[in-house]
């Protein structure tokens, strides 16, 4: 009775929304439950580091508010009254609903709709292998990722750059448009290594004094959406002053003489009155970049949440083109590795069911679809179900307002398959427990590194919980879609998808752990030539002719050249001050919300803003204030803060939106509108007033 049970050391990935994919050690506690969670030194990017959040991830899989059983709304939408049904009874009723809106609406009245809750490719992508096969509106994302990736790809040719592992011989690591120590601890890992080995220094370029920033020795401070402008005045600079590797240009890129030309007028003078950076700031930069062969720029995932992201990404990623920082190692640039994976997820997915003529409908416009918008629902019909999977639209999704209204109509049938009760989940009809990646099999990449791993099942989950994998078996099965993939399990979809991309089988990649695919240094310094068929950098950008994803929003308008694109949502008299909403430390989009470990840390949903506006508008610490445009409104705490330009408001994180004073979260300021070239949701583009509210009650 007195023995302690055994602990064995496992091994996983890290699965959530976040670029490190960090590789994981996992105390597994008699076989049932799980204790610490480290980062695994044997994984050479992860490096041993892993996040705070992470580390106590036992609170969150071992919570008590789990969902553990299916459950059926029993009182109005968003009342949290449910019943506990059985498996059966939920999944009947799900496949007879769904039949019956394909039956009077047509099967494109039905649209599984998911995200990134997992990035597991089995688990997060098997979704569209139902919507596939039965012919439901397709997906296309549009949330996350599209703006920055494309303006990489623009000009490299591809979504790959430098290892990532080289910040840690680099001598200047520039961290722009992204907060590392919140949001990639791994990277910090690394350019703190560069600076206690070698003496490198570290600049962060970002539009607020953030933790990351606080650890720069150069700290660059924007007006979101001027990165652009910054980057122009920049190349300016090392153009003006002799710091240009013409010969590296001459031979590497398309048009060094037209983008030298086009500089001339974007001056330090010019930048500095767009994007708020003094003109000695934007100097000493260029002098630093300029002086320092071995740069290495990390850019983020901020230029993806501005109107113009993609245009201003490019314009970061031509100044290491420019002083020929790719040549070295420790230098270049990186954002991605998409390109280095070549999964073909065609079993996964169901490739080899699309129907080309079925409606594809954008991610972001979810509040526009839902309340009938007609060029939203791409001319066709209302949706009528919905099966919605590792996702919490009712908190993320831009437009909150026509979010809510589209969830409340009653003649919605909607499905949440989730780990707890969350904002969306409360609005479900039919709610069914997930598991959690330590609780099934999947396929892991690494977007901010260079390994693939299996993550394998290491506990059995609590209660009824099931994998959305067994979800989509078992809804399959009760609306009659046929398919090889529903047929196989978790791991024949991993080793099958292993063999058609060229990976081996499970087997083998469960042996490796961790496998790295970084190409070698010629290849990753594009030595031999860029990705595009000329094999050159693109300074000039093809905008009207992107290598992926649809086209969409004003193309046309877009600068070919690196400029400040000013199609942001400008401050205006109605609308004096420019919203950010950044991600937070302890939450990762709406998860971790739930542990109390994180609530405590971030505390209630606030505002950060430059005290001599509050000043102005006789704000004090801790008043209640409410943000407002055209959109909506939100109420929430003031937190005076100089780290940002005056007119410019922080909102770190996705709190819940019944953190927010009244109900209604961030997300209630943000837009829909499509982002060229290929659309994304602008979460940090935001115009807005700020007026004192009313006295908080005591």
């Amino acid at each position: 009775m007195n023995q302690h049970a055994k602990v064995e050391i496992r091994h996983s990935t890290c699965p959530h929304d976040c670029p490190s994919a960090c590789a994981l050690d996992v105390e597994v506690i008699g076989g049932q439950s799980i204790g610490r969670v480290r980062g695994s030194k044997q994984q050479t990017y992860t490096a041993g580091v892993v996040c705070a959040k992470v580390a106590r991830y036992a609170e969150r899989i071992h919570h008590p508010d789990r969902v553990i059983h299916p459950l059926r709304r029993i009182g109005p939408k968003g009342s949290g009254q449910f019943a506990r049904i059985s498996w059966d009874e939920a999944l009947d009723e799900i496949g007879e609903r769904f039949n019956q809106a394909e039956r009077e609406f047509g099967a494109e009245s039905v649209w599984p709709y998911y995200y990134a809750g997992t990035m597991g490719i089995v688990m997060r992508d098997g979704i569209n292998r139902l919507a596939h096969v039965k012919k439901y509106s397709r997906f296309y994302s549009t949330i996350c990722a599209n703006v920055a990736r494309i303006g990489f790809a623009i000009g490299t040719g591809k979504i790959a750059g430098a290892d990532p592992r080289e910040m840690g011989v680099s001598d200047l690591v520039v961290i722009w448009g992204t907060n590392p120590v919140n949001t990639q601890v791994n990277v910090m890992t690394h350019a703190s290594r560069a600076r206690k080995e070698r003496g490198a220094r570290i600049a962060a370029v970002d539009v607020y004094n953030n933790e990351t920033m606080k650890q720069a020795d150069i700290k660059i401070i924007l007006r979101p959406g001027t990165d652009g402008a910054f980057a122009c005045g920049v190349m300016h600079v090392l153009f003006r002053d002799g710091y240009a590797d013409r010969a590296y240009m001459d031979k590497y890129t398309d048009c060094p003489g037209e983008l030298e030309a086009h500089l001339k007028s974007r001056t330090p003078e010019w930048a500095s009155n767009i994007c708020g950076v003094p003109v000695a700031e934007i100097e000493a930069f260029a002098r630093a970049v300029g002086e320092t062969r071995r740069t290495f720029f990390r850019l983020g995932y901020g230029f993806t949440r501005s109107r113009n992201g993609a245009a201003q990404m490019h314009a970061a990623l031509c100044i290491p083109a420019v002083t020929g920082a790719w040549q070295y190692e420790g230098g270049g640039a990186f954002f991605n590795n998409y390109a280095l994976w070549h999964f073909n997820e065609s079993i996964i997915e169901g490739h080899d069911a699309i129907d080309r003529t079925t409606r594809v409908m954008d991610q972001s416009k979810i509040g526009r679809i839902l309340t009938g918008d007609a060029e939203a629902l791409r001319g066709g019909g209302p949706v009528k179900a919905m099966l919605i999977q590792n996702t919490n639209p009712m908190t993320v999704a831009p437009e909150q307002g026509l979010v809510r209204q589209g969830f409340a109509r009653e003649d919605l049938f909607m499905v949440v398959h989730e780990q707890f009760m969350t904002e969306t989940a409360q609005m479900a009809d039919i709610v069914l427990p997930a598991t959690m990646f330590m609780e099934h099999d999947d396929l892991y990449y690494g977007g901010g590194h260079q390994h693939i791993s299996v993550g394998a099942k290491l506990i059995d989950a609590p209660g009824e919980c099931r994998s959305n994998h067994e979800v989509l078996q078992e809804i399959a099965r009760r609306v009659g879609a046929d398919h090889r993939g529903f047929d196989m399990t978790p791991r024949e979809l991993i080793d099958a998808t292993l063999k058609l991309s060229g990976h081996g089988d499970i087997e083998k990649l469960e042996a490796d752990l961790w496998r790295d695919l970084q190409p070698d240094f010629r290849t990753s310094h594009y030595l031999d030539g860029f990705a595009h068929a000329d094999r050159k950098f693109h300074f000039k950008a093809d905008w009207a002719h992107p290598p992926f994803g649809l086209m969409m929003g004003d193309v046309d308008k877009m600068p070919a050249l690196p400029d400040h694109w000013a199609v942001i949502e400008q401050a205006d008299a109605t609308h004096p001050f420019r919203l950010a909403t950044s991600p937070s430390r302890s939450f990762l989009n709406t998860t971790f919300n739930e542990t109390p470990s994180s609530q405590a840390r971030e505390g209630r949903a606030s505002v950060m803003i430059h005290p001599l506006d509050a000043a102005a508008l006789g704000i004090a610490e801790g008043d209640a204030v409410t943000l407002g445009n055209t959109r909506g409104e939100t109420t929430l705490i003031a937190t005076l803060f100089d780290g940002v330009r005056r007119g410019v408001l922080i909102a770190e994180s996705i709190h819940p939106n019944k953190d927010h004073i009244g109900g209604r979260g961030i997300n209630m300021l943000t837009g829909a509108e499509a982002v060229a070239p290929i659309g994304g949701a602008a979460f940090h583009d935001n115009k807005v007033w700020v007026k004192k509210a009313a006295p908080l009650p005591v």
